[in-house]
């Protein structure tokens, strides 16, 4: 059936034309498409379930039978499958990493890989073979952080100074659970595309951190110039350029990376929920410029923002996070603290 990884299988269904997909042992329905980028689509898939896997699994259908956290299974069966279409060898290599590191992590504000297969396609030329990547999810239809500001823009709406306080909270330990990991794991790309939002009546909006495929272990050690300009042109292909920390844009030849690299767009990211802009492009939207001297500068302006505008303490929170030295900045363990001050002083 072709190359698999870690001995699964992902197939479609012939009999359907496409319309189905087997990962590993479940078979799960295209509903549609929810989004695309690069080389992968995301699709809301509906568990295809059996009467004997059903009544076996509880109702859950077959994959409860894998699924070890029953809070990540779906009521209805419905999930969200990223495919990812695999050209050479690097890309099936990242691919295998996103997987390997996703694993790793199990905590309530980190999106949970729930099953996953890579198998080979045979292309149109003779004897040559790509390969195809199926990560299964559970599925958030209220959008990211990203899509939510965008669309309270449009309607000249903010986040109250509660809500922001409480999404910030969520990331803050979903983030602390992967710096405490040992070695400790840096995002290296947070920012509000990466966030997922679920409105929830009469609570704040669940907040939950995805897109593992640029994570990896924090804490680097750079002696070379060489090295520093690796570290540079990998950041530039992982770290989104506005939220990406000063010490990924100008690497000095001699130096210690960690995990605070997070902390730089963990500061940039609660500007947007703020907002719904980083605060570079913002500062570049009203005087122009490069990004990268914004960035390395931390030049920070404030916009007029919402009537009546958000504390003060909220303004110094962000100005601790965007420290361009990165030996000054906080770690998640200071931000947890005081954000839970911050909780605690303007939160009804």
């Amino acid at each position: 059936m072709g190359c698999t990884f870690s001995g699964l299988n992902a197939l479609y269904d012939a009999v359907n034309g496409g319309a189905d997909v087997w990962i590993n042992e479940n078979r799960f329905r295209i509903v549609r498409q929810l989004g695309e980028g690069g080389f992968a689509y995301v699709y809301l898939v509906k568990e295809v379930v059996n009467d004997s896997s059903a009544s076996t699994s509880g109702g859950g259908g077959g994959l409860a039978k894998k699924v070890k956290e029953t809070s990540h299974l779906s009521d209805d069966g419905t999930y969200a499958m990223k495919k990812v279409l695999i050209q050479n060898k690097e890309q099936l290599e990242l691919v295998r990493e996103e997987i390997r590191v996703s694993s790793l992590f199990c905590h309530p504000n980190l999106l949970p890989l729930l099953d996953h297969a890579i198998i080979a396609v045979k292309t149109n030329q003779e004897g040559s073979w790509n390969h195809e990547a199926y990560l299964l999810f559970p599925v958030q239809l209220d959008g990211t952080l990203l899509d939510n500001s965008n669309a309270m823009k449009a309607k000249k709406e903010f986040f109250s100074t509660s809500d922001v306080l409480q999404i910030f909270w969520q990331l803050c330990a979903g983030l602390k659970h992967m710096h405490n990991l040992e070695p400790p794991y840096a995002h290296n790309d947070l920012k509000p595309g990466n966030v997922l939002l679920t409105h929830r009546k009469g609570q704040p909006p669940l907040a939950i951190l995805m897109d593992f495929g640029s994570a990896r272990p924090a804490r680097r050690q750079i002696r070379s110039r060489s090295e520093a300009l690796q570290l540079q042109d990998w950041a530039s292909e992982h770290c989104s350029a506005p939220f990406r920390a000063p010490e990924l844009w100008d690497c000095p030849s001699h130096a210690d990376i960690d995990e605070r690299t997070d902390i730089w767009s963990l500061g940039c990211t609660l500007y947007a929920i703020m907002y719904g802009v980083s605060p570079f492009e913002y500062a570049l939207g009203e005087s122009g410029g490069s990004l990268q001297l914004a960035v390395v500068n931390a030049q920070i302006k404030w916009p007029a923002g919402p009537n009546p505008s958000y504390p003060e303490a909220l303004r110094q929170f962000v100005t601790w996070m965007l420290q361009p030295q990165p030996a000054v900045r906080p770690c998640i363990n200071d931000i947890i603290i005081h954000v839970d001050k911050l909780i605690t002083k303007f939160s009804h």
